[in-house]
């Protein structure tokens, strides 16, 4: 199954993933919304279209094996479920459906970790718990999990394959998207850091195990692809050590993010877009820690220390300033 056709090839891990198709011998076909401004990635057997995820993509998936659907409306300043509706959800199933009616073989949906329930360092959270607070309360999480029922529902017809990534590190991170928690560090003579913790994995270990699924991946299934569980006191100690430097590091009382949190939603109730919400400072209190077992056995997955991510993450940023 050599001919894929993926979304979202302008994001991190979309431009990861492409390239790394590219690398291993796939044909590869990708939706942008603007070409002409688009120089990440040059290839003869990738083939780049303009448009919407709504349009009629018929012409195109004649000859698609795989689908990968990448794009997502990931924004948290977002006010209502409807703004994540429409991408995550709608937008989906039009996909999927062109897919089935074209016969492409395996559509996989890249979700989130956060629609399956989080847990400690000794227990962590993996494929079999269900959704928890506070993500369970999100407009984000709540329309990939929508979205994943709706396609697992589905499996009988198209294979399914649902990738659900933690939070990725990794190079080609323009927006920044996930990169923003390395120059909220980088560079910093102090650093505030949330009590809480989540689970890194570097960009190219989720892409391989994309790229691993098309083979190995089982219809119906859910694949937690994620690696090191860190506090976030943990993750900017590993950033000092590989920028070489001593800031000043001073923990955010809960007390205080809960209070900004609260502020945020007065912010929201008087239809002030802001990314300040008491779901998003409630993220930044728990240790959102995750499991990889069924990734490694069953897509054959590799993982390294999240280091090496990060490593890359400043790299592609020192490069990207230098040019700018």
């Amino acid at each position: 199954m050599k001919n894929v056709f993926i979304t979202g090839i302008s994001g991190l891990l979309g431009t990861n993933l492409a390239i790394d198709l590219l690398a291993q011998g796939f044909k590869v076909t990708a939706l942008l919304r603007n070409k002409s401004t688009y120089q990440k990635v040059t290839h003869p057997n990738l083939l780049l279209i303009e448009g919407n995820l709504t349009d009629d993509w018929s012409v195109h998936l004649k000859n698609i094996q795989v689908f990968i659907h990448v794009a997502a409306e990931t924004n948290p300043g977002l006010l209502n479920y409807s703004d994540y509706q429409k991408i995550n959800v709608a937008a989906t199933k039009h996909l999927y459906q062109s897919c089935r009616n074209y016969h492409v073989k395996r559509f996989i949906f890249i979700s989130t970790a956060n629609t399956m329930g989080f847990g400690s360092l000794d227990h962590p959270g993996n494929e079999s718990k269900k959704i928890k607070p506070p993500f369970k309360n999100a407009g984000y999480a709540q329309s990939k999990l929508a979205a994943e029922k709706y396609l697992l529902a589905q499996k009988n017809n198209t294979d399914v394959i649902i990738i659900n990534p933690t939070f990725m590190l990794g190079p080609y991170d323009d927006k920044p998207s996930s990169g923003k928690i390395i120059l909220m560090g980088w560079k910093k003579k102090v650093i505030f850091y949330p009590p809480g913790g989540k689970n890194f994995v570097n960009v190219k270990e989720a892409s391989q195990g994309i790229i691993n699924s098309i083979e190995l991946g089982k219809n119906g299934e859910r694949y937690l692809i994620g690696n090191e569980n860190l506090s976030f006191k943990e993750f900017f100690t590993q950033l000092n050590s590989i920028t070489n430097q001593k800031p000043i590091m001073i923990p955010i009382p809960k007390w205080l993010l809960i209070s900004l949190g609260c502020f945020g939603n007065l912010l929201r109730i008087i239809h002030i877009p802001t990314p300040l919400s008491l779901i998003n400072t409630q993220m930044l209190c728990i240790h959102n820690y995750y499991d990889n077992s069924k990734s490694k056995q069953e897509l054959n997955i590799h993982y390294n220390s999240i280091h090496k991510g990060i490593q890359e993450a400043v790299a592609y940023f020192s490069q990207s300033k230098t040019k700018t």
